[in-house]
């Protein structure tokens, strides 16, 4: 099918290409690229051919050397259970406290909370559909890049299907799922028009789950696309108000993430990917397009929150 329209060159997306080739020169030992990612576990894998998966007694060695990642419960005390530091087998000498008395021995530091500790990244909706050839886009390969072909009119997609699945689909990190659904949001936010107040409700679910995976890089790109959604019509900010508890208590963790770096030189601010900076950006345009109740509720959830409205 012959292409019916192309995409503007999306800064955000080519930003987050730009970066993927800078830290494959910089760190050369491929510390950071996305199969290691994949081998920790971080990253959604792949599939063995074009035509999916080798069945397992025909490949036994596949995916073998990944890792599975879990998160566990922390504690504050130890229990009389097990020791301070939770891996030696109990006995009388074993610190503890409570049982009405004072503590005996000296109890192991508590366990860190993991607040900030990235989570694995879910596999995405829009993963399976572009692996399905069920989505009208397709990378445009020109002497520029950073476009995407529309195999039909934006305007004329059906928003409450599509444009959910393009949200889910910005938080991947590998590419053409992240170029083409960061590339594809932000052509149906410009497009959209009156379409994108209804799908609202809809949007949520892929916005939370790209914020709880703690990933900066996620954080930073589902911040950008959220900014455009409650710039690309009106009523749409104070559509939000009524999800900020969904939205924003992963905003409360990382706000102050800021560093701290006296005279030296933050490259990311040319690149808008300074995450504290970025998330006031965010809390400030929820503010100023939310409503007489914007204010109230992201002081509810984020009580360092001062307004950028009121005297």
């Amino acid at each position: 099918m012959a292409s019916v329209g192309q995409s503007k060159p999306s800064r955000a997306a080519a930003t987050l290409m730009l970066d993927d080739a800078l830290n494959n020169m910089i760190h050369r030992d491929g510390s950071k690229s996305t199969k290691t990612a994949k081998r920790q576990g971080m990253v959604p894998l792949g599939r063995h051919c074009c035509l999916g998966d080798f069945p397992p007694d025909l490949a036994p060695e596949a995916w073998k050397t990944v890792k599975k990642t879990s998160l566990t419960k922390s504690f504050s005390t130890p229990s009389l259970a097990v020791s301070g530091n939770g891996l030696e087998a109990p006995s009388m000498h074993t610190a503890f406290a409570g049982l009405g008395g004072l503590p005996r021995g000296m109890p192991g530091p508590p366990p860190k909370a993991g607040a900030v500790k990235q989570r694995p990244v879910p596999v995405s909706e829009f993963r399976r559909f572009y692996d399905r050839g069920d989505l009208p886009i397709s990378v445009f390969h020109g002497a520029v890049g950073g476009k995407i072909a529309w195999k039909v009119d934006v305007e004329k997609l059906d928003y409450h299907h599509y444009l959910p699945i393009f949200f889910d689909g910005a938080r991947e990190q590998e590419d053409p799922y992240r170029f083409l659904a960061v590339q594809g949001t932000y052509d149906m936010l410009e497009k959209g028009g009156q379409k994108v107040l209804p799908v609202v409700p809809q949007l949520i679910i892929p916005m939370k789950t790209a914020l709880n995976t703690r990933n900066p890089t996620i954080i930073c790109t589902m911040l950008k696309i959220l900014q455009a959604l409650v710039k690309s019509g009106d009523m749409i900010g104070e559509a939000l108000v009524p999800y900020y508890r969904q939205l924003l208590p992963v905003l409360s963790i990382f706000k102050s993430h800021n560093l701290n770096i006296g005279d030296k030189i933050d490259y990311r601010q040319r690149k808008n990917m300074n995450l504290g900076t970025l998330i006031d950006e965010t809390l400030e345009m929820l503010e100023t397009h939310g409503g007489e109740d914007a204010f109230i509720n992201i002081k509810y959830m984020i009580p360092t929150y001062e307004s950028c409205l009121l005297a």
